[in-house]
């Protein structure tokens, strides 16, 4: 039956078809993590790239230890500051649910527009949780990179230092924090259980969380389930993206 994604029936409420409900609440966790997960990987790549070619400097000093302070804390711990400070004190976001009470789910901008405007917090959080591992990553192998012959034959054919940097020395040292994406996604999964629940975010951790507590096996085991292949299904996209970047990798 699971193999036909026949996962019976939840009992949380009323008996519902699990695969209904895996439905309705699983793309709002792909939104989440999917959005928050590039926007890290390209910002915490980026900040590496630079604090590595400028290594010593203010950029360096200051920014990259920043990143790595922020990342250091849990991710439900982040998660309460945002809540507490940028919710409740100065109100700049919502901070329950995923969309405006009273709207119904579908395809239009009000429903679109308020289900973003709620996401910008979470998705902060997560940002600013994972973004200081590719940061560390990004800049320890740009530092070797900048070390390689090709970088300084760049330097000595007279290019700019711009495309020096991005177009030899940080295209070649992106791809070992590339492999690290599916990784850290895997550990983002597991919080995103805690980071839903204290967003009252009705996405695929928090309604795990809800079955849990409310002995709703069929749902939690499909909920693990779908976690799971999503898990692997991200380790392969990255296998194949490190074949498509890497010619090293293709035979003839």
């Amino acid at each position: 039956r699971i193999a036909q994604f026949d996962f019976g029936l939840s009992t949380s409420n009323y008996p519902t078809p699990v695969s209904e409900v895996v439905g309705r609440t699983l793309p709002y966790s792909i939104f989440l993590v999917g959005v928050s997960f590039v926007l890290a990987f390209v910002v915490g790549t980026a900040v590496g790239m630079v604090a590595a070619w400028r290594r010593g400097g203010v950029f360096d000093s200051v920014v990259v230890p920043g990143f790595m302070a922020i990342g250091a804390f849990p991710a439900f711990f982040l998660a309460l500051l945002g809540l507490y400070f940028f919710g409740l004190k100065l109100e700049w976001f919502p901070i329950q649910h995923a969309y405006d009470t009273g709207l119904t789910p579908g395809f239009n901008w009000t429903f679109l527009s308020s289900t973003l405007r709620h996401a910008q917090l979470p998705i902060l959080v997560v940002v600013a949780a994972y973004t200081g591992a590719w940061v560390l990553n990004m800049r320890t192998v740009m530092i070797n990179t900048i070390g390689e012959d090709y970088v300084t034959m760049a330097h000595a054919k007279g290019l700019r230092d711009r495309r020096v940097m991005t177009r030899y020395a940080g295209r070649n040292a992106i791809l070992p924090p590339l492999n690290g994406f599916a990784p850290l996604f895997a550990s983002a999964v597991g919080g995103l259980v805690f980071i839903e629940y204290i967003f009252s975010y009705p996405g695929a951790g928090y309604t795990l969380q809800q079955a849990v507590l409310g002995n709703d096996y069929p749902l939690a085991q499909a909920l693990l389930v779908v976690l799971s292949v999503c898990v692997i299904v991200a380790n392969l996209i990255m296998d194949v993206l490190n074949l498509i970047l890497d010619p090293r990798l293709r035979t003839s």
